[in-house]
């Protein structure tokens, strides 16, 4: 099934939701645009696309934080607008906007498990960069560690069967991965999709990055603005989004 569409559209909401200046703690959250800000995170619930189910809701709790890992968990159920994005729990991490090419590593850890029926939702890591620190996103990257029930990329290039064809096939942080690109209005999206589900991500962010630097023209004068990570939800019932551990460390 194609999403392209919908995540043109769950991107710009991802980008247009910057991390309060106010520290907010709670148990339960479950309003549309609820946040906790823990540690060097943002949690949100983000149920930017709540008005397209028939019914459904969301709600969220941070779980744990140790040192520089977090953990929460998520729980939802949608129903109706098969093929519209309802919401985006993810986590965003505090930083100074700066060039890729002064950043070293952005170290990460991403353990997650997910239940529920006929999920249809995404798990990823969701990046934006700009031609200044605090200009207009130019490159939107995701890393999905999962495509769940469906669920696929922003894609420029599709087969006859109408599924969105990769423009590469790199092996990055240990796993295989197909590359597309495509449009988000003025955004080039680029998504690493991962060839087979990971529950259990541990690496340098950062590798991928540098790839698309050196074989996809990225410049390394961009200014990395926002990085996230979580899971996108367009329907299923009784799903439970728990991430164990996560952690981003930007050097």
């Amino acid at each position: 099934m194609n999403f392209s569409n919908i995540f043109a559209v769950a991107s710009v909401a991802a980008l247009t939701t910057a991390a309060p200046t106010k520290t907010v703690k709670r148990a339960s959250e479950c309003g549309q645009y609820d946040t906790v800000e823990t540690g060097s995170y943002t949690i949100y619930n983000n149920l930017w696309g709540e008005a397209e189910a028939s019914s459904g809701s969301q709600c969220f709790e941070v779980t744990s934080l140790s040192g520089s890992t977090v953990a929460w968990d998520t729980t939802w159920t949608w129903e109706g607008g098969a093929n519209d994005v309802k919401s985006y729990s993810n986590a965003v991490v505090s930083l100074t906007s700066q060039k890729l090419s002064a950043i070293s590593s952005m170290e990460s850890t991403f353990d997650w498990s997910y239940s529920g029926s006929d999920i249809v939702a995404d798990v990823s890591y969701d990046m934006f960069t700009a031609a200044s620190a605090d200009g207009t996103s130019e490159y939107e990257i995701m890393i999905w560690l999962a495509a769940l029930g469906g669920a696929g990329p922003i894609s420029s290039t599709y087969g006859s069967d109408g599924d969105a064809t990769p423009v590469s096939t790199p092996t990055i942080a240990g796993h295989s991965w197909s590359l597309y690109e495509g449009p988000n209005g003025d955004t080039t999206v680029f998504s690493f999709v991962a060839s087979s589900e990971i529950t259990s991500f541990s690496g340098d962010v950062m590798d991928f990055f540098t790839y698309l630097i050196d074989d996809e023209g990225l410049s390394s004068s961009q200014y990395l603005t926002s990085v996230g990570a979580g899971t996108e939800a367009f329907t299923g019932s009784d799903a439970d989004f728990k991430v164990s551990a996560y952690s981003m460390t930007i050097e």
